[in-house]
């Protein structure tokens, strides 16, 4: 079968829809399929560009392509499910956030943003609303399209991009936290967090992002520049090493899709220390048993470090239960692959 594979680029940022595309790619052909990436480049503003962005997916015709047919499309993100196929899957990994979840009134009152958003969320209630079959990237995905739209998918999950080569190891010392340095994703909440630690344990940030300079300044700021290491990019090599030895994970995203390194710590035999409102990572982390749910707050994630800190045991254990739970989870892309091609 040759697949089509439809998602945005925005140039200059790889994060996990990438890897999401590539690993997707790659499990077809290793299930002996043909499959390509379609990628358009994608500018969040202003409104005139994402309009455009979406008038140019509604025109295309994804049937052949330079005379090849195809015989399936896996949509991916906004606007690319937009295209036309009579095949089409759609695999959700979020929509246009910025219009969703993620819509400030108070920083919108424009009448062009409003509009954009009133054409975008009629334009996803009729085109999804078209294709057939319809899957998610996890539960909170799904429940966000049903909660706004009204439309139903279900939840498939996939394997993070580094299954092998993570490991686990005596734990050290120090809470690991690996995630792009966005706003979204929170590292402040573990500097912050920091101040209020009295057991000996740092904090090693890895990432790059856009809140690289503000966190610098803030560790400056609070006093933390002994307790909070940002490591910049790191080698995988590395990662995995930091993943085994760390006493626990820091993953406290706002609203996450989905979240690699909830599933790369359990790979690690990791606990992770998340937040109430932290989205996809909650569809792992149980609390007490996988790892800890707190408050968005600095002063309860400092309680869980500590909590990890005084009974070493009782982590590893959290940890080894989430290698357990993923296990038993049987994520796996041979079921992926299954699921989008089945009839």
């Amino acid at each position: 079968m040759r697949v089509a594979i439809t998602t945005t680029h925005i140039p200059f940022i790889r994060g996990g829809a990438e890897a999401l595309a590539e690993g997707l790619r790659d499990a077809l052909y290793s299930h002996g399929h043909q499959a390509d990436i379609i990628a358009m480049p994608f500018r969040f503003f202003p409104a005139r560009d994402v309009q455009r962005a979406m008038d140019q997916w509604q025109t295309e015709n994804l049937e052949s392509c330079n005379g090849y047919e195809i015989d399936r499309v896996i949509c991916l993100k906004f606007p690319a499910y937009y295209g036309n196929h009579p095949r089409r899957v759609l695999w959700l990994i979020h929509q246009h956030r910025s219009v969703y979840e993620l819509w400030d009134e108070r920083q919108h009152r424009n009448l062009e943003d409003r509009e954009l958003r009133r054409r975008i969320i009629e334009t996803d209630n009729r085109r999804i609303a078209e294709i057939p079959k319809r899957f998610a990237i996890s539960e909170n995905v799904a429940a966000r399209l049903l909660r706004y739209n009204g439309i139903d998918a279900e939840s498939l999950y996939h394997p993070p991009p580094r299954t092998n080569g993570l490991y686990t190891a005596p734990p050290e010392s120090f809470i690991f936290c690996p995630s792009r340095l966005e706003e979204l994703k929170r590292q402040h909440l573990l500097i912050r967090a920091m101040r209020h630690v009295r057991s000996p344990v740092v904090a090693l940030i890895c990432g790059a992002g856009g809140q690289e300079p503000a966190y610098r300044q803030l560790i400056e700021k609070i006093g933390v520049t002994d307790r909070v290491r940002l490591l910049g990019e790191i080698d995988p090599a590395q990662l995995a090493a930091y993943y085994a030895m760390s006493l626990g994970v820091f993953f406290g995203p706002r609203d996450e899709d989905y979240g690699y390194v909830t599933l790369e710590a359990m790979l690690s035999a990791k606990p992770v220390i998340t937040c109430r409102d932290s989205g996809g990572p909650l569809e792992f982390v149980r609390h007490g048993e996988t790892g800890l749910i707190v408050e968005p707050e600095p002063e309860s994630v400092a309680d869980a470090i500590e909590h990890l800190h005084k009974d070493t045991a009782r982590a590893q254990q959290m940890g080894q239960n989430g290698h357990r739970l993923y296990a038993e989870m049987s994520i796996s892309w041979e079921n992926v692959v299954d699921r989008l091609l089945s009839e």
